[in-house]
Order: C-alpha cells, then structure tokens, then sequence
C-alpha cells in the first residue's frame, strides 16, 4: 500500500500540473495535496502504528471511524431499548421533561413484558388522585443525636465534584437545586464557590482525600472542615467510604483537569493526576469510623452526618452496624451506591465486576439495621442508575428513604452520552475544564431544565403510588413490586427478599444467611475474622493477611 500511496501522490500531482496549464488557479489544489502527501510520508517513516506505516494517510480513517463510533451508534443504529450505561428511552425521558415536551408514550410499551426479570408496580383499585398528596414528597433526616435535621427531597442530585464537572454545570446544578428545593451532593472533591454561589442545599461530601479539609500531607484537619461545615447552605454531611463505579480503588481526578484552580480548592499540586487513597486514614475500625462520624456531627454543629459505600464483603457494613450499637453512635443517614454506579473515569474491572448491584445492597442495609434495631434512627438513601419515577419506587419500596441521580442530572444539563468524560473532550460542557467548551453550557437555561426534570419525575413518583392508594413514599414496601422469575412464575419483592425480623440479630435469632457473616463480623476491624472448622470439630480462627 506504501507503493499505492506514492502512485497516487505522483498521478495526482501530473493531474493538478496538467489542470493548471489550461487554468492557472488549479496550482491552488497543490496547497491540499502537499500536507497531505507529507502526511502519508510521515505515516510511512513512523513506527507506532503498524497500519498507518503499511496504509499511509489511508490508515487514519480508522481512527476518525472509531472517534464517530458512538454517536453514529447511538443516532442511527441502536433501538430505544438498547444502549449503556442508559438506553435511549430513558435518556430521552429526561430530555422531554427537562425541556417540558410531550413524555407520553404513544402505542403502548416497547418492552417485552415475558422476559425474564421484568417488573412492575402492583395498583390498587382504589387508587388516590395524585393531586391529593403532598408534591414535595420529603424525608427528615436527622437521628437522635442531631441538632439541625434536613427536610430532603425524595430526588436529589447524586455526588458529582467540581473537577469532574466544569464551573458552569456545577452552577446550573446548584441553581436548579435551589429553585426545586432539593439538595445537591459536593462529591469528593471539595466545597468549591460554584456548590455556594446560587444558595441551593448542599449535602458536603468528605473522601478519602479530604480535600477542602486536609493538612499539606493529606489528612483530616478539624478546623478546616468546622469552618467550612458552618457554612448555612451545608445541610448534611456524608463520609465516602466507596463508591459503586469503583469501589475500593479512590477517585481520580486526571491532570489535564486538576487546573490551578481545582488544586487550590482542593488543596493538591496543579496539574497532576490526583488519586484519592483507597481507605480513610483518620479511622481504621467500624469503631474509629462511629467516632469519626460522632466528631464531625459535633464539628458541624449536630447536623446530619451519615455515610456512602458500595456494599463489599457483607461482614464489613455488619462490623459497622455492630459497632454503632457498642458505641450507641449512630449516623444520619447511608448511602447506598449500587455496583452500576457511574463517574467519569474508573477502570473497567471495577466498572463491570466490583461492588454489590443497587437492588440487592438496598435490601441487605436495610434487613441489617432492621436485625439489629437501630433502622429507625437511620435514613437509607439509594444511588445508581435512577432516572425515572418507577426507579425511584423500586428502591424505595426495598427499602430506601430517598434516591440520588448523577446521570439523570447530567442529561437534563444537556450530556448526550458521548461517553468521553474523561477525556476532558466534553461537546455539551458538562464533564469538562476546558473553558471554551464549559462555556457552551448557558447556567440559567441548564438550570432551569434540572429544576423541570427533578420536578416531573417526583410529579410521576407521585402519581404512582397514588395508584397504589398510597399518600407518601413511605408507605411504600416490598410487596408493592412484582418480578417475571420465568416464563410460569411471578413473585413479589417480599417474596424474593423476605424481611428480617426486628432486632433479630441482637437476640440470637439469626436467619440463616446471617449466621456466616455475623461469625465473622467484628466492631474493632474492618476485616473479617473467617472460622475454620477442623474434621475434629475445633474451631481456630484465620488470621486476615497483613
């Protein structure tokens, strides 16, 4: 193909010659067809790329083909059914409430409603009027040891930090917040201007980093966060443990983001990778961590503080439920981060094979603080893949208080899953620092669709479990939803996830699928203490690795 190539540079340039002999102007071809020929020699002289060495200037099309692979995918190829991380349906759910347009759906559903794990809400023939009930749908969350409870939404937006998203959607997050009366979640990567500027609620997120209240070598710094935590659009307060995208790995912020800015607000080195640690270093312990959550409600003056992780290793969250009853500390509020979870840039085997799915996590948090009495001090927050109103009361209905969306919010900002977010490289200026793309985004217009996306899909949540002659999302249990388990059988949720018995855990009355991981529980590790039993029925016990 080298000598393809060279046929064709030398044929076209005896053809612009013979041209511009009867018309001069053609020679002003010469000024395309040199850089293109010095293109193709140097694919010729290169030797990282084998096919642009062997198909000089032709072999670059594969590239531009790939970089257009998903938008021609997505535009032309896939259904409305078909597409990860969210198929079209959804996504254009979330367009035409964002945008007040039409969202009803002509001809009936393009599911198939025989497939194995289809589900749907089980109506009332007595169902309510959706007028009839309260439109703001909130959840206190507040424990006995809080001082300034938080009326949440039942819709908030998911954690997403400054970094990750340019100023400008940041500021339009925030804004539509404030005109729904919802809260929006910092992220990891600090309480930035942008999360302050238009007034909306704030839930402020503390990582593994610390970042926004770190001393220079990466730890805690009390009076930091006690300033910043005053702050009157703080409402709550949630330590990240890990989350669902890539549970036990840290964030990454890469270095063509992390500008001057950022690393000041953060408190990093401009212009590197910035990778948060894996584990927290102010606690080590299910009862380190009950101090440290004791410590920052104090900090913030007893507002709400809770947690978010993505369920692991089951024997740890019960390590962390038996230390909250030893210690009598109890946080505000989990959040749950189902393994579907999303952000900008995690490697793929986290992404696709680490952390517990959203359904099954909800249902074991909630069984476990019910086993063990404490599930009515605490708030369940749900996080993963929540777009519309049945997704909400799915998880709400397992067990759940109330929903996060990151995705849903980033598509009402106007993302068109171009899924290039960590390439900096963002075309609508959502997930981007480069200041000519984020400007693109128009704050108010943005703002004003996240408000209208948030409202309808709370709107829609309402008429549902109207229909289920229901007055409030709490009413909500796991009888409501019913599963497709094959072709001749169909259970209900509490069918497939029975609850535990109230306190049950406390007692000795252990279920089954309890006993294993209660064994090997403890509230002075993370760790689990595994038992080994010997054919002559001694029980030793394996140390964890060190």
């Amino acid at each position: 193909m080298q000598a393809l190539f060279i046929k064709c540079l030398v044929a076209t340039l005896i053809f612009v010659g013979v041209i511009s002999y009867f018309w001069p102007p053609a020679i002003w071809l010469l000024v395309i067809v040199f850089p293109l020929g010095a293109l193709g020699f140097y694919d010729m002289i290169q030797t990282k790329h084998s096919i642009r060495r062997n198909f000089p200037l032709y072999g670059r099309g594969r590239w531009y083909a790939e970089m257009l692979r998903p938008f021609i995918r997505q535009y032309f190829i896939e259904s409305d059914t078909d597409g990860a991380p969210i198929n079209r349906m959804f996504r254009s759910l979330v367009y035409q409430r964002s945008k007040k347009e039409i969202e009803s759906v002509p001809f009936g559903t393009k599911l198939n409603t025989y497939r194995t794990g289809y589900e749907w809400f089980g109506h009332s023939l007595a169902a309510m009027d959706a007028s009839e009930i309260n439109p703001d749908l909130k959840v206190q969350v507040g424990g006995p040891d809080c001082k300034q409870p938080y009326n949440a939404s039942i819709l908030n937006i998911s954690a997403m930090s400054f970094g990750s998203l340019s100023s400008n959607a940041i500021l339009a997050l925030n804004k539509g917040a404030k005109l729904g009366g919802f809260a929006h979640n910092t992220g990891e990567g600090g309480l930035s201007p942008y999360h302050l500027q238009n007034g909306g609620d704030i839930i402020w997120q503390i990582g593994t980093g610390y970042f926004g209240c770190r001393n220079k070598d990466g730890k805690f710094n009390p009076e930091l966060f006690k300033e910043k935590a005053s702050i009157d659009a703080v409402k709550m307060i949630e330590i990240k443990l890990s989350q669902g995208a890539k549970p036990g790995h840290g964030g990454i912020l890469p270095a063509e983001k992390n500008t001057l800015e950022i690393a000041e607000i953060r408190g990093v080195e401009p212009y590197t990778q910035v990778n948060s640690p894996p584990a927290h270093s102010a606690f080590d312990s299910p009862l380190g961590l009950a101090k440290f959550i004791a410590q920052l409600r104090d900090l913030s003056g007893g507002k709400p503080v809770g947690f978010k992780l993505a369920i692991g290793r089951k024997s740890e969250f019960v390590a962390i439920c038996k230390a909250m009853v030893e210690s009598g500390i109890t946080p505000d509020f989990i959040t749950v981060d189902g393994g579907e979870g999303g952000t900008g840039a995690a490697p793929l085997e986290y992404s696709n094979a680490v952390g517990m799915p959203l359904r099954e996590a909800v249902v074991f948090v909630a069984d476990c603080l019910n086993g063990f009495g404490i599930r009515s001090k605490i708030k369940i927050i749900a996080a993963g893949k929540i777009i519309s109103g049945f997704h909400l009361v799915k998880n709400l209905a397992l067990g759940a208080d109330m929903c996060n969306s990151a995705r849903g919010m980033m598509l009402a900002l106007g993302c068109v899953h171009s899924l290039i977010c960590n390439t900096n490289r963002c075309p609508t200026g959502v997930a981007t620092q480069n200041p000519k793309l984020a400007n693109g985004l128009d704050i108010t217009d943005k703002s004003v669709r996240v408000f209208n996306f948030h409202k309808h899909t709370v709107h829609a949540t309402a008429e549902l479990i109207a229909s289920g002659n229901l007055s409030h999302t709490s009413a909500l249990n796991r009888s409501h939803i019913y599963r497709r388990i094959n072709q001749s059988e169909i259970k209900r949720y509490d069918q497939i996830f029975p609850y535990i018995e109230s306190d049950s855990l406390l007692k000795g009355n252990i279920r089954d699928d309890f006993k294993l991981i209660m064994e090997e529980s403890n509230a002075d590790s993370f760790e689990p203490h595994i038992p080994l039993t010997r054919l002559d029925n001694e029980t030793t016990e394996i140390k964890p690795l060190t």
